[in-house]
């Protein structure tokens, strides 16, 4: 049977997840990870930067996700947003009007479009203002209506023409966009949309929320009445809006051979979810032969600006998230491939106590003694004797500095040639590094554990004192989450990135519902 998911479905969902990210109950974390890409191993191929391969979503590569994630940072209130298309106010060029009644057989004249949030019925400014298009001067004898020519400057509560040029176009402002969240949000594609509209305390947002909100005490719901047929015979007065609601009230204006050539709501009423245009009053006697056609114009809810994400069609998220070199737990000379989400890591010794922290380390470290010639190479294994066997991981970070370096171990190390799970008989045991254990060894360079350093996060360098941003015991340090929890929601797969002390990564998320 024919069936569809409705835009309204896509913007709930929207809303519900940036509810979910920002509840107390819920942690939600941006992490970057997966510093070898293109080695010959689980997950991994070898042009990986040249033909970067598509995630795979199954119940199998999860863990592996988490095994090979570096570090994360905290998605909180401030870095999520509900997004829409960009479409930016240019002199000279046509915009569809607001219309509630946009489908396949009726589309949007200038976009072609079948459904109102894929039409251009809203712009950006100059001035990061957004504006309702609510007249563009178009009617039944002139479908696109005209070429907008005065950007719309004015923070007004009602809709009003823009300038003095006699366009036909007429606005409603909707929002401004803060300073702060055109840094963090901006992109050649989309706009960045208030959070918490319906509860804002902002006092401008409060004013634009309340005059929207259309109601008994406040009957300004409908704005704009088309004329899709002028007709004939007509002659001019206000007349009633009829419907499912009630107060709206029309000025029709006709020309000396009685076709209806303007219209001014007077009274934009309340509560309609449909209406026509009650021309009784003032119709030809006898027949009607060339009847009008007048089409109220309803907005969203109970008015425009009073739900700007119905209003909108915010059914994308924006997440954003800066690593950069003001924590340790962000290592500058790593590497990554991989952009994910994770939903409530726990803590490293639990499987049920949610990770609350801002950012995260999921890397195990060692502390080095001072006396060993080699630098470790990022993305190459290191490997420990240890009682019964061999220890082993991936190099995801050395620091010259404080010699600590932080690994990452991933079920590659004990496939046979890093692939898949056939038995060569040469895995006996997964072996933890041991401060008792032999020297780590890795290409170019061996090293001893500091088993003297003492417990705790920092460390002494001549005058300086260092936060390691991990706890080591006896020279070893393990994450800070349980790398076997947490809900992967999102895995981006993109040519290795090398990080350096002059980087920051501004990461930017799209999640479309």
């Amino acid at each position: 049977m024919p069936a569809i998911v409705t835009d309204q479905f896509r913007i709930l969902n929207a809303s519900n997840f940036v509810d979910s990210v920002v509840s107390t109950n819920n942690s939600y974390y941006v992490f970057l990870g997966l510093n070898n890409p293109d080695k010959v191993a689980f997950g991994r191929t070898t042009n990986w930067n040249n033909n970067t391969p598509n995630p795979i979503d199954n119940f199998e590569y999860p863990s592996h996700y988490r095994d090979t994630a570096l570090f994360g940072k905290k998605i909180t209130s401030a870095n999520i947003r509900r997004v829409i298309r960009k479409v930016q106010w240019q002199s000279n060029t046509s915009y569809d009007m607001y219309r509630h009644d946009y489908s396949i057989n009726n589309r949007s004249p200038n976009s072609n479009s079948s459904r109102l949030y894929d039409s251009n019925y809203y712009v950006i400014t100059s001035d990061f203002r957004v504006y309702i298009c609510i007249d563009n001067g178009s009617s039944g004898v002139n479908l696109k209506g005209n070429k907008s020519q005065d950007e719309p400057t004015f923070t007004d509560l009602e809709p009003s023409a823009a300038g003095t040029s006699g366009d036909g176009y007429i606005w409603k402002y909707l929002f401004s966009i803060l300073p702060s969240d055109i840094i963090k949000f901006d992109s050649t594609e989309y706009v960045v949309v208030p959070n918490e509209w319906a509860t804002s305390t902002d006092a401008q947002i409060v004013s634009l929320r309340e005059n929207g909100e259309s109601s008994s005490t406040n009957p300004n719901q409908i704005k704009k009445v088309y004329i899709a047929n002028g007709g004939a015979g007509y002659s001019s007065k206000i007349v009633d809006i009829l419907g499912d609601g009630s107060g709206g009230k029309v000025l029709v204006n006709v020309d000396s051979s009685g076709s209806i050539i303007s219209t001014q709501v007077t009274a934009g009423g309340f509560g309609y979810t449909w209406a026509i245009v009650d021309l009784g009053s003032i119709q030809p006697e006898g027949s009607l032969t060339n009847p009008a056609k007048l089409i109220p114009i309803i907005p969203p809810s109970k008015g425009h600006g009073s739900d700007i994400y119905t209003e909108l069609g915010t059914d994308k998220i924006l997440i954003y998230a800066r690593f950069d070199d003001s924590t340790k737990d962000f290592p500058i000379d790593t590497k990554f491939s991989q952009v994910g989400i994770i939903k409530n890591p726990t803590t490293y010794s639990s499987d049920t106590i949610i990770f609350t922290e801002n950012q995260y380390s999921s890397l195990g470290a060692i502390k080095f003694t001072s006396n060993f010639t080699g630098t470790p190479i990022i993305g190459t294994e290191i490997t420990q004797s240890v009682t019964g066997g061999t220890a082993k991981a991936y190099i995801a970070s050395y620091d010259s500095e404080t010699k600590v370096l932080k690994y990452f171990r991933d079920r590659s190390l004990y496939f046979k040639d890093n692939l898949d799970q056939t038995d060569y008989n040469n895995v006996t045991s997964v072996y933890d590094f041991q401060s008792s254990g032999g020297s780590i060894v890795g290409e170019g360079f061996t090293a001893s554990i500091d088993t003297a350093f003492p417990t705790g996060s920092q460390i002494n360098i001549g005058n300086k004192s260092i936060n390691l941003g991990t706890v080591f015991t006896n020279g070893l340090s393990n994450p800070d989450i349980n790398k076997k929890k947490g809900d992967i929601i999102y895995i981006d797969n993109r040519p290795l990135v090398t990080r350096d002390i002059r980087q920051k990564e501004d990461i930017k998320i799209i999640l479309e519902f």
